[in-house]
């Protein structure tokens, strides 16, 4: 299957001499989640920016849906819908006239049944008439993904869309999220709620100073480079690690409460008996035991952090 977005070799440099992105290579295919993640500065605006035109790129080349984003811009346009960080919108227009309006802009043709239902979807159709500048700010950011939905493109950009919204509106959003998905539609989202990348993506890119660093299957990734500990909590305090037990991954934590294993990708059965068998011997007694698994964001500071 050809991809519906690629980007290869892509080069941005600011006037500042700031280098924004630095051969940044990617295929992304029809219908997956593609969490883009980096701290504050990464790139990650910049390489959403030069997709939509919005950023004018030295080098490397951009195709979407088969159009190349500088020789066809409009085509290529077309088939991207954005929700910029940011609410920009015009606060004294009604919601149904600002989704309405989004749609015209693209060239597209009334269609007030697919309107009505894109409000139903996002929970505003009883707003529909409301002034903008009546909403809430979580209103707003569904107004926004509304908008951007309105010329029914194949590929969707969310950057923090879940910025200022409450628990419950987030949830909602990501239901109606994973229903574009089973529609087909290609979801590129930024988030500094790791957990929701965690949650929601099926792949992962991570982006520091220009460079995509990475990018890989979320189940793969999290099995590579995550991590399993065994927390044993002390009936005593250890102060240090006896030598018969130092060929183990075992550390004494600060406050020298608990003893951590960490379990290698090979860990089995027989080598957790051993070291049970050894605590026992040494006289390290535990009242009880609680597991860790490395989440998305341990993953992801590790990775940025190594750079």
């Amino acid at each position: 299957m050809s991809p519906i977005l690629s980007i290869e070799n892509l080069c941005k440099t600011y006037s500042s001499g700031l280098q924004a992105l630095q051969n940044v290579n990617v295929d992304m295919v029809q219908g997956e989640i593609f969490a883009l993640l980096g701290p504050n500065g990464a790139g990650k605006t910049t390489l959403i920016g030069s997709i939509c035109g919005l950023v004018n790129y030295q080098q490397g080349s951009i195709t979407v849906a088969g159009f190349d984003a500088k020789t066809q811009y409009r085509q290529a346009r077309e088939k991207i819908g954005l929700v910029p960080q940011e609410l920009m919108l015009d606060t004294f227009a009604t919601v149904w006239h600002t989704v309405n309006f989004s749609r015209a802009l693209f060239g597209k043709p009334k269609n007030h049944d697919f309107i009505e239902k894109l409000l139903h979807d996002f929970s505003l159709w009883d707003k529909k008439d409301t002034r903008l500048l009546e909403l809430s700010g979580g209103m707003k950011r569904r107004v926004m993904i509304a908008k951007a939905l309105a010329h029914e493109p194949e590929i969707l950009f969310l950057d923090e869309p879940t910025a200022g919204v409450d628990v419950e509106l987030r949830k909602s959003m990501w239901q109606n999220v994973r229903l574009l998905q089973q529609q087909g539609v290609t979801i590129i989202l930024t988030t500094h709620y790791l957990e929701e990348a965690e949650e929601m993506a099926d792949r992962i890119g991570v982006i520091h100073h220009g460079t995509l660093l990475l990018v890989e299957d979320k189940t793969s990734l999290m099995h590579k480079m995550g991590k399993k500990q065994i927390h044993f909590m002390l009936t005593s305090p250890l102060i240090q690690l006896p030598n018969t037990l130092q060929n183990y991954s075992l550390q004494i934590s600060e406050d020298k409460k608990q003893l951590i294993y960490t379990m290698g990708k090979s860990t089995h059965d027989q080598q957790l008996h051993l070291l049970l068998a050894d605590l026992q011997a040494n006289q390290i007694m535990f009242d009880d035991i609680t597991t860790h698994q490395s989440s998305l964001e341990e993953i992801f500071v590790e990775t940025v952090e190594r750079t």
